[in-house]
């Protein structure tokens, strides 16, 4: 039938095949574990097999193949009403377990690193200070307050730290700040800088090298020398082994570590990862809640962010020395974020970034997202009407192919550039991005619909070569040895120098390096990309394409927010309105045990 019915005829019991069959189906979708409660369900074809089954708690922990008890050792585990693989099961508890240690490291060295900022100088607070300009005066009380320097306090204090916000809210800001602190009181702190994708991680560095507060903290030499990871290199992928060389016995050597985009790590990874850090160490997490979650099992970044009822509650003490730094009295913190105290593991270490210094108040990108994001479907149908007065956002609801030549012309930007390095970075100024893969809205056929444009309308643009000059390629496969990870772009050209060809990318610093095409581990076609590929990337121009099919369940506000919010200047959606109507209201929910079990 399918590989979930394989999965399931593996066990030999009755009782358990179609429970079986589920967690495989749900574990595909994305989910940690399946709901027994509310999600135990067949469709038309599946209830033929499974002869009609109907649920049942008792018989199902009869099974022998099911436990209880952590300490046994069976292939599935049930817990408040929620079916893991015991694996996930273990990652889940992996998890909560090494964020506990964290908190409990911090009881024996908050008073320290309290005693350590009320000694700073005030020069040196008043410059983590947010923006003192007037031109906030017109933004709501919240968006006033410094909720950077917040974040920065909290990640000093704090030996585990989540900064959320949406895009241009500051994340990269922050966290220069919180090194300025951290550098101030040891130099030579060693600092790792991760994120999932090679392209997330050299788009945070940059980002942070080109960042103003980082001269005005005097850590330029330490921000210099930094250099990006992702997270499969940080703990020493090895092919030759499913193991990674950094574990919970032999821990990571960084005393901080900083990951951005971390709402695209799935459960296991995350899993791995903070098993991999000693506890009494510092480890920052930077995302968007708000953004698509991974690809594999697991949302973890959001449920770690709804595990707080209230974000951004604080104690009296913590908001007094905030506020003590801030130089505009507006931007303070009010007394309706101070709480004495909570039981929630994660109070005061979960920060959240209210205002968007990328989209202000007038951006018709912001507006647009943040209806999306709200599901407010009347809002984003404004867009619709090709004379509405919103220049850089529209919405084409007929798949206008003029639209969509006209806007793939942008390409001949970087396919014109006699310069290497230039051609690489102009090769990011746009990006088609579509929900789906297959079918005439998915990326193999957009991508064969640009090089038919580009054939027609640019000089000696030929594809009729698999590696054709000027191919952008995106890497679908890590290989180690060549430095090369999944999410890399690069570019297919000729070297000046000996006419051969090659593919070329950038390096940690910028650089441009060769790698003969028949090299590469695995690569496409991307003058289209899927929305989940673009996660950690920004482009000046973007296109969303969204499927017509109404029964696509990728089709989530999640899903529209994470491709609209790509763009900085402007974006096109194509899709009918009713489907993208449909997508503002469709979440993404995604079965775990996270938040009941940490909060």
């Amino acid at each position: 039938m399918n590989v979930h019915k394989q999965f399931a005829d593996f066990f030999e019991e009755d009782i358990i095949k179609p429970y079986a069959y589920l967690v495989s189906k749900k574990l595909s979708e994305g989910n940690v574990c399946l709901n027994i409660k509310e999600e135990v369900s067949f469709n038309d074809i599946e209830n033929k097999v499974f002869n009609n089954f109907q649920p049942n708690e008792k018989i199902l922990i009869s099974s022998k193949f099911v436990s209880s008890n952590p300490e046994d050792q069976k292939p599935f585990f049930l817990s408040n009403n929620r079916l893991y693989l015991t694996r996930y099961y273990n990652y889940e508890t992996k998890i909560i377990d090494r964020i506990m240690g964290f908190i409990e490291g911090e009881e024996a060295v908050i008073d320290e690193r309290y005693s350590f900022l009320e000694g700073l100088e005030t020069a040196f607070v008043n410059k983590l200070a947010s923006d003192t300009s007037p031109k906030y005066a017109n933004d709501a009380a919240v968006l006033k307050m410094d909720w950077q320097l917040a974040g920065a306090i909290n990640g000093f204090l704090n030996n585990f730290t989540i900064i959320t916000g949406g895009p241009g809210t500051g994340k990269t800001t922050t966290v220069a700040k919180i090194l300025g602190l951290l550098y101030k009181e040891s130099p030579i702190l060693k600092v790792a800088l991760a994120a999932p994708t090679g392209k997330a991680g050299m788009r945070v560095i940059e980002s942070l090298r080109k960042n103003k507060v980082v001269d005005e903290l005097d850590i330029r030499g330490q921000i210099d020398a930094l250099k990006p990871f992702t997270l499969h290199r940080l703990l020493g992928f090895n092919y030759s082994s499913p193991y990674f060389k950094y574990n919970e016995s032999n821990y990571l050597p960084y005393d901080v570590l900083i990951v951005d985009e971390a709402s695209m790590i799935d459960v296991a990874m995350f899993a791995k990862f903070l098993q991999a850090v000693d506890p009494s160490k510092r480890v920052i997490m930077l995302g968007d809640k708000n953004q698509l979650a991974s690809v594999e099992a697991g949302s973890l970044f959001g449920d770690l962010c709804s595990s707080v009822s209230e974000l951004n509650k604080l104690t009296n003490k913590r908001v007094d020395f905030i506020n003590s730094g801030v130089i505009r009295e507006d931007a303070k913190i009010s007394t309706d974020y101070i709480a004495s105290s909570s039981s929630e593991m994660l109070f005061e270490h979960v920060i959240e970034l209210k205002k968007s210094h990328r989209f202000g108040e007038d951006s018709w990108i912001g507006k647009i997202s943040k209806s999306i994001i709200e599901g407010k479907q009347t809002e984003v149908a404004s867009y619709y009407a090709e004379s509405a007065d919103t220049p850089s956002v529209s919405v084409n609801t007929d798949y206008n192919k003029g639209i969509l030549k006209q806007f793939a012309l942008g390409y001949k930007e970087y396919i014109n550039e006699p310069d290497i390095t230039e051609a690489l970075h102009k090769i990011n100024n746009l990006k088609v991005l579509c929900a789906v893969r297959e079918g005439d809205q998915g990326i193999y056929h957009i991508n064969t619909e640009i090089e038919k444009i580009l054939e027609a309308s640019v000089k000696d643009f030929d594809t009729k070569d698999e590696f054709y000059e000027n191919r952008p390629i995106l890497v679908t496969k890590n290989d180690r040895e060549l430095d090369l990870f999944n999410g890399d772009i690069g570019v297919i050209r000729k070297d000046n120098l000996t006419g051969n060809i090659y593919a070329w990318f950038l390096d940690e610093d910028g650089n441009p390096r060769k790698i003969l095409p028949g090299f590469l581990p695995g690569c496409e076609t991307v003058f289209a990309m899927t929305i989940h590929k673009s996660q950690g990337s920004e482009y000046n121009d973007v296109m969303v394409i969204v499927p017509k099919n109404e029964q696509n369940k990728l089709l989530t506000r999640e899903l529209l927010y994470t491709g609209v919010t790509r763009a900085i200047n402007s974006v096109i959606i194509q899709g009918p309105q009713e489907i993208v109507e449909m997508a503002t209201i469709q979440s993404v929910e995604r079965a775990s045990g996270i938040t009941k079990r940490i909060s």
